[in-house]
């Protein structure tokens, strides 16, 4: 007789009926190549959530308390897709403390908790997986724990939020406002009524969180981070940065070297002879740099029910291939929680200084605040309507003295509308 995982769904949203969806199509190929069918037994639903039609098209039960689920000795897996903090985090602390493996999708969860869910798996021998929680299709952290074993990761970078990605090439393509885009997003799907997470960059950063945990072995907070997100991004920054050879994305990135690690997210001008430059609208991609493999980019949907959905159910594959192997259990990475961050003024690159002046005077201020600082510039841009608009290029530079320069700005009140790296590599 065949052995099956039982599995309990915590949310039966978009990407919880996309995994009871994927499961009934990919049981048999699962089966076949693990000897193990995973059967979905329960979904955890809110009281007064509609859910039964797909419930009786995949022949599980539902309920409305989580020890149904927790407490059910059937139950050998759980899938949390419900997203936030809680009741997620104490759904799946239940749980694993009850002896169950758990597949998660929820990145905040694990960028901002994963340490004590990690240490709670391992204490009960546990499985607990979360491939979905980053870029959502992409199976980027299992190559990355992988594909990577005999190699040296240098850097990891990439468009990991399919919302801001979406905007800013709708208001390329379409001439569109970063109001009027962002309405655009929220319409269709891509964004929440709260976009905050999305469009300030935060949503980006807890990925990267996860992605430096496994491409570093570090523990970086969100406090470790430097994070700028796309809020107010002006058109004609777009536009000039198009004209000068690049496309602005916002990059999460995150990059390791004999000083320490460094992480930030910031909407970043990327060279339009970069493979990043070609991804527009809702995907992602992630790039990678290696001493033995070099360059490598891998791209695709972010966010999606099947795409996501899919990611769900390989890492249940995965504890089903393990569990026939009768493999001992691991954790899905290693990482330390002391963290060894670069110093400002050990990283360097090249801005694109975009300013706002309102008199003839300030203008002169300009001037002599880039020769006492000893700053070389490219002034691609100057326009003047009610005010002075003014965009530079500068040299390679120091994070230490780039917050020198806007600091020394700000003392005479030019505005800084706009500041953005230049994406080397």
């Amino acid at each position: 007789m065949e052995k099956r995982l039982k599995i309990g769904l915590l949310g039966l949203g978009v990407v919880g009926s996309g995994v009871a969806k994927v499961i009934a199509q990919n049981s048999t190929k699962i089966l076949s190549a693990t000897g193990i069918k995973l059967e979905v037994a329960k979904a955890l639903v809110r009281i007064g959530e509609d859910k039964k039609t797909i419930a009786a098209e995949h022949g599980f039960s539902l309920v409305h308390d989580i020890k149904d689920i927790t407490d059910d000795p059937e139950i050998d897996i759980v899938v949390e897709v419900m997203g936030k903090i809680e009741p997620a985090k104490s759904f799946i602390l239940a749980a694993l403390n009850s002896g169950k493996h758990v597949v998660s999708a929820n990145k905040d969860l694990i960028a901002q908790h994963g340490n004590e869910l990690v240490a709670t798996a391992q204490e009960n021998g546990c499985y607990f997986y979360y491939e979905a929680s980053v870029a959502g299709g992409i199976p980027i952290l299992r190559t990355l724990v992988n594909s990577f074993l005999a190699d040296e990761i240098t850097e990891v970078f990439g468009i990991v939020n399919g919302t801001t990605n979406y905007m800013l090439t709708q208001m390329l393509e379409n001439n569109l406002s970063y109001e009027v885009s962002l309405q655009q997003a929220q319409k269709l799907g891509f964004a929440e009524s709260d976009p905050t997470n999305d469009v300030d960059g935060i949503d980006a950063a807890y990925k990267a969180v996860i992605l430096t945990r496994f491409a570093f072995h570090q523990d970086l907070g969100m406090k470790d981070f430097a994070v700028t997100g796309i809020r107010g991004m002006d058109l004609a920054d777009l536009k000039l940065a198009q004209q000068l050879g690049y496309e602005v994305k916002l990059i999460a990135q995150t990059k390791n070297s004999a000083n320490g690690v460094y992480a930030d997210v910031a909407p970043k001008l990327v060279p339009k002879r970069h493979p990043l430059a070609s991804i527009y609208n809702e995907l992602n991609g992630v790039f990678i740099k290696s001493y033995g493999i070099g360059k490598s980019m891998f791209y695709g949907p972010g966010a999606g029910s099947i795409p996501t959905a899919t990611s769900v159910v390989n890492d249940l594959a995965v504890i089903a291939q393990r569990t026939a192997e009768k493999l001992p259990v691991a954790p899905f990475t290693d990482y330390k929680a002391q963290v060894n961050l670069q110093n400002k003024e050990d990283v360097t690159g090249r801005f694109y200084l975009a300013l706002k002046a309102d008199t003839k005077q300030q203008q002169t201020q300009i001037a002599t605040i880039f020769s006492e600082i000893n700053l070389a510039v490219e002034l691609v841009e100057q326009k003047q309507t009610d005010d002075f608009r003014f965009v530079y290029l500068t040299q390679n530079i120091s994070l230490e003295k780039r917050d020198e320069v806007v600091t020394a700005l700000a003392d005479v009140d030019v505005k800084v509308t706009q500041m953005m790296e230049i994406l080397e590599g």
